[in-house]
């Protein structure tokens, strides 16, 4: 009979604090049915979406201390003191573009010789993400902008998505939304855009081409999506190819401009490298055609593709405006002339049953199998960020983040 693998969910220690959990009680019990070798144990919570006593009717203990527990799984970063040494680790380490305010982190990981997977670069063969938040991150991202383009011009009013009871109620809560002939300009097909687009569909909104959304008017809102070829092209005229823009994003030019002169939204779901170009320019954002008023920045990327992303929002501070002129922060609302920005981190927490549900079976159908199912995985080798006080070999490009 195998020894029994004793697996942590532990408290998320982020501030602000996030609401979701990597798997709900009928999920781990499912998991220990399937695995009869493993056994959840959880810390307690009593910010957690789901609360404690779910998990203790549904016979999965509750404890402070997960020393003993052979894999430690959570949502967010884990502040550094809370990490124990010689542990197995599974959590979004937002580490891998090397993010400056996570840096200690890393350091943290490798100085307690931790065995770090990160959700983000769990992988499929071609490449694919097998587990993220993004769908949801899509669908709260496109409400938001929704709700706070509304409140800007004060044409409804919607209930904010954390005060609902889930996303049956922010269904329902479309209901009230009165736009006028606004133009929606969205970026990016991948699990974000889809939960955009997912979102303005039960909106009502009605999808049109880039081609109808820079050449027709009309008399209804409308949203159009744009694929990464829809607003790059090559500095040398070759014609556009999906991989090597991925591999050689550097070699692209931006052509969204034309957009930006007949979108009032955009909410941006594509994913961006450091390498690529920016959507627009501040300079363009000062030019007489330039018509965006509201963005909706669900990649979150700050000082990245879309200049006026240079904070990030949270979920009780959801919006700053920009001031194009003086490229400066200014309280909501202050100045027509300002574009108003949201750009809130951990949006999905915002449903927090909702995506910890989809999460959570993602972790059964991609990550599981993996973890127990197999002798040696390359899909979570090839996640595993570092081991044994040292960065692992697709992440030694990380030494010089992590040396000073």
């Amino acid at each position: 009979m195998k020894k029994k693998v004793q697996i942590g969910i532990v408290r998320e220690s982020k501030i602000p604090v996030d609401w979701r959990v990597p798997l709900l009680p009928e999920q781990c019990v499912h998991l220990m049915k399937l695995y009869p070798h493993i056994q959840f144990i959880v810390q307690p919570s009593d910010t957690r979406c789901i609360p404690n006593s779910q998990y203790k009717k549904a016979g999965i203990p509750l404890q402070e201390d997960l020393s003993h527990c052979d894999i430690l799984m959570g949502i967010k970063e884990i502040a550094e003191h809370l990490l124990i040494p010689q542990k197995k680790y599974l959590f979004f380490t937002h580490t891998i573009k090397k993010q400056p305010q996570n840096k200690k982190l890393l350091q943290a990981i490798l100085e307690k010789k931790i065995e770090m997977i990160d959700y983000e670069c769990i992988k499929d063969p071609q490449g694919n993400r097998l587990i993220a938040f993004g769908h949801f991150a899509g669908i709260v991202g496109a409400y938001n902008s929704l709700l706070h383009y509304g409140r800007k011009y004060n044409l409804y009013q919607l209930k904010p998505a954390y005060k609902t009871s889930g996303y049956d109620e922010v269904k329902k809560e479309l209901k009230k939304i009165q736009l006028p002939p606004v133009k929606i300009v969205t970026t990016g097909t991948g699990r974000v855009g889809k939960g955009i687009q997912e979102l303005l569909d039960i909106a009502g909104i009605k999808k049109i081409s880039p081609h109808d959304f820079l050449n027709t008017d009309y008399s209804y809102p409308v949203y159009t999506s744009l694929a990464s070829s829809d607003y790059h092209v090559h500095k040398e005229g070759r014609a556009f190819s999906t991989p090597h823009f991925h591999a050689y994003p550097q070699e692209y030019k931006s052509v969204f401009f034309p957009y930006a002169t007949k979108a009032d939204i955009l909410i941006a779901g594509a994913f961006w490298h450091p390498l690529a170009p920016k959507l627009f320019t501040h300079q363009d954002m000062n030019h007489d055609e330039f018509k965006i008023k509201f963005v909706g920045d669900v990649t979150c990327d700050f000082n990245g593709s879309i200049p006026c992303t240079i904070k990030p929002t949270t979920i009780y501070d959801p919006i700053y405006d920009y001031n194009p002129k003086s490229h400066e922060v200014e309280p909501p609302f202050s100045d027509p002339r300002n574009i108003t920005v949201m750009a809130i981190e951990n949006l999905p927490g915002e449903l927090p049953v909702d995506a910890s549900e989809a999460f959570g079976q993602m972790l059964i159908d991609n990550v599981f199998p993996e973890l127990f199912g197999k002798e040696c995985s390359e899909c979570i080798y090839n996640a595993t960020i570092a081991k044994d006080g040292q960065l692992m070999p697709a992440y030694k490009y990380l030494e010089d983040y992590v040396s000073n």
